[in-house]
């Protein structure tokens, strides 16, 4: 049988049957898709409002991306890192002219990894060149599964089985200026933090929490080590969601959206931080990989040409207006900032939504019990958000009679 006719039931079959269970047991199986839009392998239909969890920042299949990837696959696939590539190049050029939009003339220099735990384990070996050892993190923090990262996510779920973790971790409330005040001083190595907490329900500091973070490790003479991985790139309205603070951090770690579903993450490093790394000192196979960065360029290139960190914030306030103006009294807020947007209700309801809305051909998630993640590709269109909308008192009500 042609693997083109084969049904969700047998591949997942075949999926519990050889892949580790790290995942569980797959909702669906799905074969293709093209801009918002994706299709399983029973033919049904679904509007992906996640993108592969903030991934698929230009939708499904992009014909730029396609294009590059293609282009380049047939010109040069990989090289060792004893050699650069001009993909490599042009990419690191541009992530760091966007860096360094707020403070021109910055010395900023880039690492590239292939996903973004990859991205906060360079990062956390950078912090240790400054010869300190302690990292102030976040509560409700998420970096990553590999174990440097892993070591600064607060989820004790998490962290308990594979414990003990490298480094000496403190922990503050996010948000709290007085409690990272009290936390940093001329030990402090690093405070690592996300300027929207996505995996923690879509959470947003107010606005004077990362300017105070900036002053303080200033101060103290550590570093701000900003992880974008899921914030940045367009999601939230700017190239980077710190840039609406007006800061300039000493490292920011991207991923996701960079090559649009193609595996690349980056960790960049600023001012007197860019220097930190010698030769020998970090590694990586497949990091910089031409492939991957001729489609981070052609990913940046989209996202200028069609003006999409501004799409993101129209389209991010039209969804929220939309839902708030439901007047539903199953849903207490919407928050985040341009298409990184938490719909939080008032039961722990949010995983039954979930699954109705996947029944009914919506794919969202539920990263806390009472929170809806809506994390779409930046060009979705404006009637697809619509139609979610008008589907979701009855997505609710679905929930409601599961529970």
């Amino acid at each position: 049988m042609s693997d083109q006719l084969i049904d969700q039931k047998t591949w997942g079959e075949r999926y519990d049957a050889t892949l580790m269970n790290t995942f569980g047991h797959p909702k669906r199986v799905l074969v293709r898709g093209r801009g918002a839009d994706v299709w399983d392998a029973d033919g049904n239909h679904y509007t992906d409002l996640l993108a592969g969890l903030a991934v698929h920042a230009l939708g499904h299949a992009h014909p730029a991306v396609i294009e590059a990837i293609s282009e380049q696959a047939g010109t040069l696939g990989h090289i060792s890192n004893f050699f650069a590539s001009p993909p490599q190049i042009m990419l690191g050029e541009r992530l760091v002219a966007l860096a360094t939009l707020d403070a021109p003339g910055t010395a900023a220099r880039v690492f590239f990894t292939n996903s973004g735990t990859e991205a906060n384990e360079a990062a956390f070996k950078l912090t240790r060149l400054t010869g300190r050892r302690r990292i102030v993190a976040m509560e409700g923090s998420f970096h990553g599964r590999t174990m440097g990262a892993l070591a600064i996510t607060h989820n004790e779920h998490y962290r308990a089985p594979f414990e003990p973790l490298p480094g000496e971790i403190v922990w503050v409330p996010y948000g709290d200026i007085e409690a990272l005040s009290r936390a940093v001083d001329e030990t402090v190595a690093a405070v690592v933090l996300e300027p929207i907490q996505g995996e923690n329900g879509v959470v947003e500091p107010d606005a004077d929490f990362l300017p105070a973070a900036r002053r303080i490790t200033a101060e103290h003479g550590a570093l701000l080590w900003v992880d974008e991985v899921q914030t940045g790139l367009c999601r939230c309205g700017a190239w980077f969601a710190h840039q609406r603070s007006g800061i300039t951090p000493d490292i920011i770690t991207v991923a996701k959206g960079l090559a649009n579903g193609y595996p690349i993450g980056a960790c960049l490093a600023l001012g007197e931080a860019a220097d930190l790394f010698g030769p020998g000192q970090h590694g990586t196979t497949f990091g910089g990989n031409p492939i991957a960065c001729a489609a981070g360029c052609a990913v940046l290139r989209v996202m200028e040409d069609e003006g999409l960190a501004q799409r993101s914030t129209e389209l991010g306030a039209h969804l929220a207006d939309a839902v708030t103006a439901l007047d539903d009294p199953r849903v207490d807020t919407v928050r985040g900032q341009g298409l990184l947007r938490g719909i939080v209700l008032n039961r722990p309801i949010a995983a039954g939504v979930a699954d109705a809305a996947l029944d009914a051909g919506w794919i969202i998630n539920a990263p806390r019990p009472q929170v809806l993640r809506i994390a779409p590709p930046l060009i979705i269109a404006a009637g697809q958000l619509d139609d979610f909308v008008r589907a979701l008192p009855g997505l609710l009500d679905a929930a409601q009679g599961r529970a």
